[in-house]
């Protein structure tokens, strides 16, 4: 029946049959909610023009009697996108908690309780016109049916709606924020993705550093919020430079080279381990490892979980037994030998100094 009734009203609205304020009020919003089983004679249940503190909202439907739950301000045709701030104030004076701005084609169902500004506080915008018949059938039943609204129902789903968008907003205010940290931390799970699909497109597979430095080059990060929880100077400073040049470290003032970045963290664990046997378990008991695999466990198996084909070829196993990640960026090595730093424990800069290459 609501079906019916509101292609009637699609067709009148694309004839411009409502021009004014009291027309939209009288052929669309009394006939919508007499179709949805409002008593609409009742004024004590719909109740036009509702006073208070000397102004009127035009619309205030109640249960019980007299008791408002939903306020409805009815706006000209066009205009149904203002006046959000005088609704809101009449429905905090009140407590009623949904609140609805009209012109009759565009509905606007909003939760004045909710936080945020009146935008966020929006569970949904339907417009009877453009949007599918069913949707529209679907929203107006969901919101405004009077057995609904008076078994609280109405406002459970709006409410249920609101935390959808708001988790929604909340998730699309975060991906540049995550897609940013990515980046900056060279977080290794998204730099071996792209150079697997480089390795199927041309048939050879980036260093990762490569992988890093295209990223950074290539996406405007500064541009993207930049999440709190980052610690700048602890992820991004620069690589200490100490000893000769090249490759290698210096433990407790004594230079150990190495071939290259990776070799360089081997030969970190190995020394660290021969310092103190017992610093490879407790390093690998930390719970704080990578995303979906650890940095050093007792197989290669347990270093990529969900990649053990990938496990032996991205592990390396020092002497004392014990399998270490090593296809990691040279921002990912440094981060790890930091964490190996805390463990020893070494204070990195003084006591430990690294040289991972330009």
């Amino acid at each position: 029946m609501l079906r019916a009734h509101l292609k009637a009203i699609q067709e009148a609205i694309r004839a411009g049959s409502f021009t004014t304020q009291a027309s939209v009020s009288q052929g669309i919003i009394l006939r919508i909610l007499q179709v949805l089983d409002w008593p609409t004679f009742e004024i004590n249940i719909v109740s036009p023009e509702y006073p208070i503190n000397g102004r009127r909202v035009d619309f205030a439907l109640c249960h019980p009697p007299g008791k408002p739950l939903i306020f409805i301000e009815v706006k000209p045709p066009g205009q149904a996108a203002t006046g959000e701030r005088q609704l809101f104030e009449y429905a905090f004076h009140k407590g009623v908690p949904m609140v609805i701005l009209t012109d009759g084609q565009e509905w606007q169902f909003y939760l004045p309780a909710e936080p945020g500004d009146y935008g966020e506080r929006r569970v949904y915008r339907l417009d009877i016109v453009e949007r599918d018949i069913e949707e529209s059938v679907k929203r107006l039943e969901r919101y405004l049916r009077y057995n609904a609204v008076c078994t609280g129902e109405a406002l459970e789903a709006a409410r249920s709606d609101y935390k959808d968008v708001a988790r929604t907003r909340l998730i699309k205010q975060t991906l540049p924020i995550a897609f940013r940290k990515l980046i900056e931390t060279e977080e290794e799970l998204l730099l071996e993705l792209i150079a697997d699909h480089v390795e199927s497109l041309c048939g050879y597979k980036p260093e990762l550093d490569l992988v890093a430095n295209f990223l950074k080059k290539s996406i405007n990060i500064t541009s993207m919020p930049h999440p709190d929880i980052i610690v700048k100077k602890q992820q991004l400073e620069p690589i200490q430079q100490s000893g000769p040049k090249g490759f290698g470290f210096s433990l407790q003032g004594q230079w150990h080279s190495a071939k290259n970045a990776r070799d360089v963290l081997v030969k970190v664990f190995e020394s660290f381990s021969e310092r103190d046997p017992s610093f490879c378990q407790r390093f690998a008991s930390l719970p704080r490892h990578g995303t979906k695999r650890r940095f050093l466990a007792g197989t290669p198996e347990e270093i990529i979980p969900h990649r053990p084909d990938l496990a032996r070829k991205h592990s390396y196993q020092l002497k004392s037994g014990w399998w270490i990640l090593v296809n990691l960026s040279k921002r990912g090595i440094e981060r790890l030998i930091k964490l190996a730093c805390e463990i020893a424990p070494l204070k990195y800069g003084s006591d430990f100094k690294v040289n991972l290459g330009d």
